[in-house]
């Protein structure tokens, strides 16, 4: 029964993939190659002036990438080659800019290869020969305390790297976290295109999900909604960059699950008509990712739409956002952030939780930290991390509200991905402002 279930929950859902256009893999690669290319030109140089460094080296071996390296290697190299070395000098005061690959092998079109072997064997003399060519004032190499993503340099290349530079050059070494944390959170016009879309085939999954389609009450559990996500992703020849989860909420005192710790995943449920489930979500899309959740109610025989209690709880998490997006500002920091959004929703009466994190290259991306569940108070390190501007959000929250039919506290759980230009916050893609339900009512879609 179950297989046969799942059979023909894939073939009345195939439709709606061919409505989501995504790219041939051929094409996503051309345009991956594009943004890359349109990153090292002009969203890096700028970075290295901010910072006031004139040199980043970025050392890794095949299958050790350092993550910043990864995304800067063309689609088709889907690791990097031997030891990849990339140098890149920035001078403020000539506006002189280069770009090395101190390898045997040009890295796509925009990094050329500046070691010849054959001239000098040594791969880190030639590296040294670049270095004093240019003198710079800081030499940035991956290390960090706070974020993993800019702690990238293996301790067997920083040794190899310390035994050939002469000591003078030692002394200008710096950490590149800043450097790795503003190239991987920097949006361009060109990505935010994609993004868009990529957040819209995200909505139209959950949606497709949250269906009389895939849905059939007493029958599908939450472990059959779980694999019909990662089905589905795959079958659009997507991936998803974590394990979805799907949850129930529901008036049975057993269910407890508004109080599950994130720690632990939801236990599987059979879905019944008169239940809230929540999904979260998140795919990978031309070296992108979204993170999304949403509910949906399953509304019982007769009714014509869900509980207005429930309606109102939802409208809850709906003004928590709100208060939150309403506080970002160029150089506020995600605990800043946190630390207001908390206290305004304290004075509206809000039992809130605020966990947002920013969104790009990877999921839970490097940049301000905006709170962490078991951390309402502050997140030392990333949450002290500015905001800038051009960069992306997961606005990540849940608010609690008593539904006194149920007799017991719901948790409202949304997710929804955003974009901060340095004036305004906006969701791409649009964000849940009401329950779906199953079947869906006529007018559901504004």
């Amino acid at each position: 029964m179950r297989l046969l279930l799942l059979a023909i929950i894939m073939i009345t859902s195939s439709f709606v993939s061919k409505a989501q256009h995504i790219l041939p893999l051929r094409d996503q690669a051309r345009i991956i190659n594009e943004i890359t290319g349109e990153r090292l030109e002009q969203v890096l140089p700028n970075l290295m002036k901010r910072e006031n460094i004139q040199m980043w080296v970025l050392i890794c071996r095949e299958y050790n990438e350092d993550p910043v390296i990864k995304t800067m290697l063309p689609a088709s190299w889907l690791s990097a080659r031997r030891r990849t070395i990339l140098v890149f000098y920035y001078n403020p005061t000539t506006g002189e800019y280069k770009k090395y690959a101190v390898a045997r092998y040009n890295v796509g079109k925009h990094i050329l290869s500046a070691w010849n072997p054959e001239e000098e064997p040594n791969q880190w003399k030639a590296l040294t020969k670049i270095i004093e060519k240019h003198q710079p004032n800081h030499i940035a190499i991956n290390y960090s305390t706070h974020y993993g993503h800019a702690d990238g340099l293996s301790l067997t290349d920083y040794k190899e790297l310390l035994e050939h530079l002469p000591k003078p050059l030692q002394s200008k070494l710096v950490s590149g976290e800043k450097l790795s944390v503003g190239w991987l959170e920097s949006r361009t016009e060109k990505e935010l295109q994609y993004y868009t879309q990529l957040v819209h085939i995200t909505h139209q999954i959950i949606r497709e999900g949250f269906s009389e389609q895939v849905i059939m009450p007493g029958i599908t559990t939450t472990d059959d909604m779980v694999w019909w996500f990662r089905e589905k992703i795959r079958g659009l020849g997507l991936e998803t960059w974590f394990q979805p989860s799907v949850a129930v909420q529901r008036r049975d005192n057993s269910n407890q699950e508004q109080e599950r710790s994130f720690a632990n995943r939801p236990k599987e449920e059979v879905i019944q008509r008169g239940d809230l489930i929540h999904v979260d979500i998140g795919i990978q899309y031309l070296r992108l990712n979204t993170d999304i959740q949403q509910h949906a109610y399953l509304l019982l025989p007769g009714e014509k739409e869900p509980p207005t209690e429930l309606q109102n709880a939802f409208r809850v998490s709906n003004r928590l956002q709100d208060i939150l997006t309403q506080q970002f500002a160029v150089g506020v920091t995600g605990n800043q952030i946190l630390r207001n959004a908390l206290e305004q929703a304290k004075k509206e009466g809000i039992t809130a939780s605020i966990y947002s994190h920013p969104l790009g290259m990877h999921g839970h991306a490097a940049g301000p930290t905006i709170g962490l569940w078991d951390q309402q108070g502050g997140v030392p390190g990333s949450g002290d991390y500015p905001v800038y501007p051009n960069t992306a959000y997961s606005i990540e929250l849940n608010t609690s509200s008593f539904l006194p039919s149920w007799k017991k506290q719901v948790r409202i759980m949304l997710e929804e991905d955003g974009f901060f230009d340095g004036k305004t916050f906006h969701y791409l893609g649009g964000r849940q402002k009401k329950l779906w339900t199953i079947p869906a009512l006529s007018n559901e879609l504004e």
